[in-house]
């Protein structure tokens, strides 16, 4: 769990508000295994952006993959490794 991913994550014109708090969930999971650093939203409620650690690009995109929103569809996520 060496290396920082920024994950951009971005509304969909149909994101439904019920996949937040599991979104939320989600995350809040992540962070008590030491594997997020930091979340937020846009002001602009256009989505959000989070920092994950993992391995590698492989274990990033899993990690965001198995994101309540990305299996939705809600918000469509990217993941670029990131040099802080």
């Amino acid at each position: 769990m060496g290396k920082s991913f920024l994950v951009l994550a971005i509304r969909e014109p149909h994101f439904d508000p019920v996949v937040i708090q599991p979104h939320l969930d989600y995350l809040a999971d992540l962070r008590r295994q030491g594997r997020v650093q930091m979340a937020g939203g846009f002001s602009d409620k256009s989505g959000g952006a989070y920092v994950l650690l993992a391995a590698n690009l492989n274990e990033a995109q899993a990690l965001a993959d198995a994101d309540p929103l990305h299996r939705s569809g809600a918000s469509r996520l990217t993941v670029f490794e990131w040099n802080v």
